[in-house]
């Protein structure tokens, strides 16, 4: 398949004045040659170096297609690692589409979804956490997104991730040393103390990137907030607000939202998803019932909780409510939300809440105070623990694979610590830089290949 030539538009369809239309393989500059005409004679692509750019116009048959700009990139400095040309042209549909059957006719193929950077990686141009970041910074729409997709791009994770193998294959290479000269039980290659603790600190750095997935899961999808209350709070309110569109009901009828409602805002350039659930009540309503059933679980699945209190009404209310929902708040993160600030800015507790809980009054119908809440949201969320240097994992088959690296060194651990034999240390460790290996692409299957690249947009 590398030997063919492909060209895609790069560009998504109709959204400006030019396009870009990518070739790459080892006939692009002579394919191109034969239908583009420089503005000055003698200047053909097979004679220019990379990274230069020609001006000049597509013909058919002697008639001009369109005046172009062509960039040319000679092997291996290029993003596939192949001589390759972008042609830029202007942005109509009918211009691009004539570009490309003429391509086609002079001997190109038209790529395949994501077959451009399948190519970087076969090429050696990148590994495979850094090909899949490709994807994710397309994809991304928040500055937190793009701010980890752009640090696995260049390297960040795969350079975690080169130190940990080579870690480990120092302690392989001594344990099988080791091994081969079994019948001399006097040798000790491998300093069992040393290894103990080098393998203290992978197993610490593995689970620490494991961790992380929690946090970057959360950037990547939106971090999730569940606004939650007794009924009637303003709960529906408040996310009309945050969101800026009606987007759930309002009603002063109890019992009103029956189900979770779902969106996304992107605040100061990081996504929140935030999630109204069914007010909290005793009923005889099934419907309402299966409705509060799935309060509870958006409860246990936020990162963030908004509690709304209504400060027209008896705290001692609240307060009941609070001891019924009290064991599902306990390691999260909760924001006191007293509403209607209004009519009534009187709270006095009989019990004192838990001092962590960061406090807010608002009035989610006038839209008070709401810019300082997105504010406090900001301020708590995952991305402000972030530092510039931090490796988060965003990826679920990267979690996977840390996870089996994890379970793997866990036993290369204990065999240490019990006197194992050192081949079933060996083979222990093995297993954990296969895992590891998994994650650069190393070791993937075709299979694997396939299922990552056909995700990608056609042009890149």
């Amino acid at each position: 398949m590398n030997q063919d030539t492909i060209c895609a538009v790069s560009t998504a369809p109709g959204t400006g004045g030019i396009a870009v239309i990518r070739i790459s393989g080892p006939e692009a500059v002579a394919i191109c040659d034969s239908i583009f005409i420089p503005k000055k004679e003698g200047k053909s692509l097979s004679v220019q170096k990379g990274y230069t750019l020609s001006y000049g116009s597509i013909q058919r048959n002697g008639e001009p297609l369109d005046d172009v700009m062509l960039s040319l990139f000679r092997n291996p400095h290029s993003f596939t690692g192949e001589d390759t040309v972008e042609i830029t042209c202007h942005g109509s549909i009918y211009i691009q589409q004539q570009i490309l059957q003429l391509l086609i006719e002079k001997g190109c193929r038209s790529a395949l979804p994501g077959e451009y950077t399948q190519r970087a990686f076969l090429n050696g141009k990148m590994d495979l956490s850094q090909a899949e970041a490709v994807a994710d910074l397309i994809a991304s729409t928040s500055a937190g997104q793009h701010k980890l997709a752009l640090s696995q791009m260049r390297g960040g994770f795969s350079n975690e991730l080169k130190g940990l193998r080579a870690q480990l294959l120092h302690i392989t290479s001594l344990m099988e040393l080791e091994l081969d000269f079994s019948d001399h039980e006097e040798l000790e290659f491998a300093d069992r103390s040393e290894l103990r603790s080098l393998a203290d600190h992978i197993e610490q750095v593995i689970s620490n990137l494991a961790q992380s997935f929690s946090i970057g899961n959360a950037i990547k999808n939106g971090i999730p907030v569940a606004i939650i209350g007794e009924t009637n709070a303003g709960k529906s309110t408040l996310l009309n607000a945050l969101l800026n569109e009606e987007k759930a009901i309002v009603s002063d009828i109890h019992g009103t939202t029956r189900d979770v409602i779902e969106d996304t805002i992107n605040i100061n350039g990081q996504l929140f998803r935030f999630i109204d659930t069914a007010g909290i009540r005793e009923t005889n309503d099934t419907i309402e019932v299966l409705g509060i059933q799935r309060s509870f679980k958006a409860l246990d699945q936020a990162q963030i909780i908004i509690l709304m209190y209504d400060l027209s009404r008896d705290c001692k209310t609240f307060e009941a409510f609070y001891q019924e929902i009290a064991s599902r708040l306990v390691n999260k993160t909760v924001i006191l939300a007293m509403n209607k600030c209004d009519v009534s800015n009187t709270f006095t507790p009989t019990h004192p809440f838990p001092d962590e809980w960061h406090k807010i009054a608002i009035s989610a119908k006038k839209r008070l105070h709401i810019p300082e809440l997105q504010k406090l949201l900001i301020e708590i969320s995952a991305i402000s623990s972030i530092q510039e240097n931090d490796i988060i994992v965003t990826n679920v088959r990267h979690y996977e694979a840390l996870t089996h690296a994890l379970e793997a060194i866990h036993r290369v651990q204990e065999g240490l610590n019990t006197n194992l034999s050192g081949d079933f240390v060996s083979q222990d460790l093995r297993e954990c830089i296969f895992h590891l290996s998994d994650i650069a692409g190393e070791v993937t299957t075709d299979q694997v290949l396939q299922n990552i690249f056909q995700h990608f947009c056609i042009g890149k």
